[in-house]
């Protein structure tokens, strides 16, 4: 076939087939057909060659603890690590064949080091499970291919990242070395090293084998009393409502029986989208095109490590005597119609999108511009809008987990995400602190537009606007500054139980006289720190301030930081359906808003404008009145920090603009007015 360099975009025109009729009429052309003709580069795969069977592999229960919904590596992993748990009244479905949808054309690349010391363990785990714990409970071997990983450094930023990995790898036993460029080039002789300033690499890191690890961790769950049914599809997803007006998972639908069920656990993949609108969860991922070539025969590339080049976003992967060269594209295909036939099957390569990678490989291992193209890879990935993978209990819908959005990563943390979300359907959270991943965290933040925040700040050194920051936190050290904190969480706990539900949630006594606001934490099932947060107990009766709703009884005001108000009003919200308490948790975050005014001179400038004593003595910390500002009714706190709150939005101050201030005698605030 074509040259891996100059003439592959020239050959591949002519190799390229006819595109369908249902290519979109864009700039790129390219096909939605999916096809059968091309084949992963594995000895092995579970496509059975005659066509799926008409109907299950085996009879379906008519309940289970536990229903685990896709065959790929998450769903696999999961279903071992409940059976290995002790649940072992659990079911897999499979719509077609194990490993079907993406997982069996993944490039089961394993490196063993990220910034992440949690996701240092999870990898671990994976690594753990396939090269030792499975072969030893089964006696199979899972195809894992120990032979190390390089990350290239052609930078110095890059190569002090590295530093720090290693660094952390050895808190955690695993073996890494920072190299020279000709120590690398004693390693990979094949390797370009001109214009590197290093390279790290991890001995143990490895390949794993998609089709041998799914098989291995289905017998091993099988044999614990796990079933494992292929050919399913499900069709539906039964929601229950409770006397409490609560949503719980009561059954799994398919076209060969139902299931009963408490529990279901959406691994699906770029499908776990569809599961669930059957269930009315709102699973935010998108479906990409992802691929991969895999060359012709190279000489001298046996037993070399696999190699991933973060700057020129592309990754080498050993196949054998030959390489599979793949990356990520700054402009992927999406794949808008995702389709419930698409099993074993690949999309065809749009060499106009593959082609980016190409030069960055070629730098790498020059010998790849005179190597032929034996084989394209192209299928469907999913990805979600921060990178990270959605997991944990939607917060529509109790019994509902999610495992998927894995970001081409399902097979390396496969392993220790699966041991999560088992311990999280088994005992209600996971062992390790999942938080990013945890989707009630990710679900308010889904229209997060994290590159363009983040296009001018993630460097390696000071962002330009550093000086800029420097006075305004001086500013608010010596002097005074004002911060809108609207984007802060704002919720009511009222109702005839609101007190014995303050007193189950937080560890401090938030029940004293009202008026009073108290710092607190909140705790899970096991003592775990759950959240932190204010809570400032309300006068009975009529509501005193803006949508407070009205209440005879007891009441709470809870402020609690934007970043995390969606986990701690579904950790609240889950309390209160636990307990069966009869309250109201009411949110009205996006209805107020909140000034946070700080600094040694914030009670100086608030004293211009409030119209009521401001004093140590007639206004103490941790508590809270309302207050009149401008002619307008507000909420004032004073809490330890020393902050002070004004709520209130849509109402426009006059004010103006002042060459000086008495708050800031040096003239060096960067913008802002003064009332």
């Amino acid at each position: 076939m074509a040259f891996l360099g100059s003439a592959a975009r020239r050959v591949a025109s002519a190799v390229r087939p006819p595109l369908s009729p249902l290519c979109r009429l864009s700039s790129r052309a390219y096909s939605s057909e999916h096809t059968k003709e091309k084949n992963v580069p594995y000895e092995k795969t579970l496509k059975q060659e005659g066509g799926a069977s008409s109907g299950p592999t085996k009879p379906l229960p008519r309940s289970a603890d536990a229903v685990v919904i896709g065959g790929g590596s998450l769903g696999c992993q999961t279903i071992y690590h409940l059976a290995k748990m002790g649940m072992t009244n659990v079911v897999l479905l499979e719509r077609d064949r194990l490993t079907a949808g993406t997982t069996w054309h993944t490039a089961g690349l394993l490196w063993q080091l990220r910034p992440s010391d949690v996701e240092v363990e999870l990898l671990a785990h994976t690594r753990n499970v396939i090269s030792k714990d499975l072969e030893e409970e089964t006696g199979l071997h899972t195809g894992w291919i120990q032979n190390g990983g390089i990350f290239i450094a052609s930078n110095k930023q890059r190569l002090d990242e590295y530093k720090r990995l290693m660094s952390l790898g050895k808190v955690y036993g695993i073996e890494s070395h920072v190299l020279s460029p000709a120590e690398t080039k004693d390693l990979y002789p094949l390797m370009n090293v001109d214009d590197l300033y290093g390279t790290l690499y991890v001995p143990t890191d490895g390949t794993m084998d998609p089709a041998g690890t799914c098989t291995t961790l289905t017998r091993a769950a099988s044999a614990r009393g796990a079933t494992v049914i292929e050919n399913c599809p499900v069709t539906g997803i039964q929601v229950r409502t409770d006397d409490l007006g609560v949503k719980k998972v009561k059954a799994v639908e398919t076209a060969h029986g139902t299931i009963e069920t408490p529990c279901v656990v959406n691994c699906a993949g770029v499908w776990a989208t569809k599961l669930g609108e059957m269930a009315g969860v709102k699973v935010p991922l998108v479906a990409m095109h992802h691929a991969y070539v895999v060359t012709e025969r190279i000489e001298g590339i046996q037993n070399m490590p696999n190699v991933r080049d973060h700057d020129a976003s592309v990754y080498l992967r050993l196949q054998g005597d030959a390489l599979s060269v793949g990356g990520y594209e700054h402009n992927p295909i999406f794949w808008d119609e995702v389709s419930d036939k698409f099993a074993f099957s690949l999309f065809d390569l749009d060499w106009d999108v593959f082609m980016q990678h190409i030069e960055g490989a070629i730098n790498r291992v020059p010998v790849l511009e005179q190597t032929g193209i034996k084989s394209t890879v192209c299928g469907p990935e999913s990805f979600t809008a921060d990178h990270k993978p959605l997991m944990g209990e939607a917060p529509e819908v109790r019994g509902y987990f999610l495992g998927c959005g894995f970001n081409s990563a399902g097979m390396m943390l496969g392993g220790g995400c699966g041991r999560e979300l088992a311990h999280w359907v088994i005992h209600g959270r996971p062992e390790k602190d999942m938080y990013g991943y945890d989707i009630r965290y990710i679900y308010k933040n889904v229209n997060y537009k994290y590159n363009e925040l983040l296009n001018k700040e993630y460097t390696f050194g000071f962002p330009p606007h550093h000086d800029v920051i420097k006075s305004e936190c001086l500013s608010c050290r010596h002097s005074v500054a004002v911060f809108d904190m609207s984007y802060f969480g704002k919720f009511y706990l009222t109702g005839p139980d609101a007190k014995k539900a303050a007193d189950w949630l937080f560890t401090a006594d938030v029940n004293k006289k009202p008026g009073s606001t108290v710092y607190t934490c909140m705790l899970n099932k096991r003592g775990g720190a759950e959240a932190d947060l204010t809570v400032s107990r309300l006068e009975a009766g009529a509501a005193n301030l803006p949508l407070a709703p009205q209440s005879n009884g007891d009441a709470y005001y809870l402020a609690i930081g934007g970043g995390v108000a969606e986990h701690n009003w579904n950790h609240i919200r889950s309390v209160l359906q636990d307990q069966g308490f009869r309250c109201q948790l009411t949110d009205h975050s996006e209805d107020m808003g909140m000034i946070s005014i700080q600094g040694p001179k914030s009670r100086e400038v608030l004293q211009e404008v409030l119209d009521t004593d401001l004093s140590n003595e007639a206004f103490p910390f941790s508590t809270h009145k309302v207050v009149n500002a401008a002619g307008h009714q507000v909420s004032a706190n004073f809490i330890k920090s020393g902050e002070f709150t004004l709520e209130r939005m849509g109402v426009v101050y006059k004010a103006k603009a002042h060459l000086k201030s008495p708050f800031d005698p040096e003239n060096k605030r960067v913008k802002g007015i003064y009332a």
